[in-house]
């Protein structure tokens, strides 16, 4: 049996839910800030491989998110607005645009010390530096998506 949603009530119930992604976001910045996983220092020292700790909460994470995602796929869970929850299957490929991207993007880790993801619960934290590099971010995405649709894809 099969449920559809309609698309109009689909995009009302995601505005309703807008706080509490905002309060989750909130929520999530902390713990990030808290467990030292947006820390400058924490950074350099994984890609120093001076030390382990981000390395273990990474494995942790996954060791967490693997039997649950494989556990909401196999017993057919909704999302909150009513979708089915689906993991798409990708096909890895091989190619140099997997080794440039994958280049880019640490260098840009390994310079600014941060990843993508902490920035703004580093702004949050205070860290007012991390307002450039979240223009840089900003800018970044607008460039690609600009150059896309001449990129090898």
């Amino acid at each position: 049996m099969t449920i559809t949603v309609p698309a109009t009530s689909v995009a009302r119930a995601r505005e309703r839910l807008l706080p509490a992604y905002f309060l989750a976001g909130v929520l999530f910045g902390i713990v990030l800030t808290k467990g030292e996983l947006a820390s400058w220092f924490r950074i350099q020292e994984a890609l120093r491989f001076d030390g382990l700790y981000l390395y273990e909460v990474f494995a942790s994470a996954l060791a967490v998110a693997i039997p649950l995602f494989w556990m909401l796929e196999r017993r057919r869970v909704r999302s909150l607005v009513g979708e089915p929850i689906v993991i798409a299957p990708k096909a890895l490929g091989r190619g140099r645009r997997y080794a440039i991207g994958g280049t880019i993007f640490g260098l840009g880790w390994g310079v600014t010390g941060a990843c993508p993801g902490p920035l703004f619960a580093l702004l949050g934290a205070g860290v007012g530096v991390i307002a450039v590099m979240i223009l840089g971010a900003m800018a970044g995405t607008w460039v690609y998506g600009y150059l896309r649709p001449r990129l090898p894809h």
